[in-house]
């Protein structure tokens, strides 16, 4: 025989206490981890398909590991070392757990002082470790377009800043494509300015930093 319990009274405000207990104890589902990668043409895309450049490749290499994790593009073509530190506030909201920092290209093209590019790197550093925001900082290497003592005091910056602040450190954005190639071999894998990676570039340098970025999670 059932016994059905009336919808009043004393035992519609059990019933009430039992679905509060049963909410309160169902397991807490976490947001995706959010990661900015701030940057410039390398990190933005110039040149690519929306669906290859680096951050949707980063992305589905991410979602590819089973790993819950959004990327942001805050990439900006043309963009130094100090357009970033102007942007470096509101491209870190509150909701922000990690940054790809890869800036510094453009300032070495243009033959700015490694002091400067320091300068600013170190204040956005400052400024996400200020939110609690691990830092995957990305390297780039320099040319030899303003001789052997710029290319030293440039190409130390970045792990100089890992020693400072204890930040992650990827040390060149083209190392997947520059490793073991010369020049020639570099062709198939950069556009025709030689500056920027084609699709399957993309790819190897996603392939390789992509674990990086993984450590960098785990770190959270």
């Amino acid at each position: 025989m059932l016994t059905y319990l009336p919808e009043y009274g004393p035992f519609r405000a059990v019933s009430k206490l039992l679905a509060v207990i049963f909410l309160l104890s169902a397991p807490a589902y976490a947001e995706p981890v959010k990661i900015v990668a701030l940057g410039d043409s390398l990190t933005a895309g110039y040149g690519l398909a929306a669906e290859d450049g680096f951050v949707p490749q980063m992305q589905a290499f991410l979602d590819n590991q089973g790993v819950d994790a959004v990327i942001v593009n805050a990439g900006v073509s043309g963009d130094t070392s100090a357009g970033g530190l102007e942007r470096a506030n509101w491209v870190m909201p509150p909701d922000v757990d990690g940054l790809i920092l890869a800036l510094g290209a453009n300032d070495m093209l243009r033959g700015f002082s490694p002091k400067l590019t320091r300068r600013n790197l170190s204040q956005i550093i400052e400024i996400a470790q200020g939110k609690e925001i691990a830092v995957l900082l990305v390297g780039i290497e320099s040319t030899q377009n303003f001789g052997p003592t710029y290319k030293a005091s440039f190409d130390g910056i970045y792990a100089e800043l890992q020693k400072t602040y204890g930040v992650d450190l990827y040390e060149n954005f083209m190392a997947a494509i520059a490793r073991d190639r010369d020049l020639e071999a570099m062709r198939p894998y950069m556009q025709r300015d030689g500056l920027h990676p084609n699709a399957d570039g993309v790819g190897l340098i996603v392939g390789d930093m992509g674990w990086s970025v993984m450590e960098l999670i785990d770190r959270m």
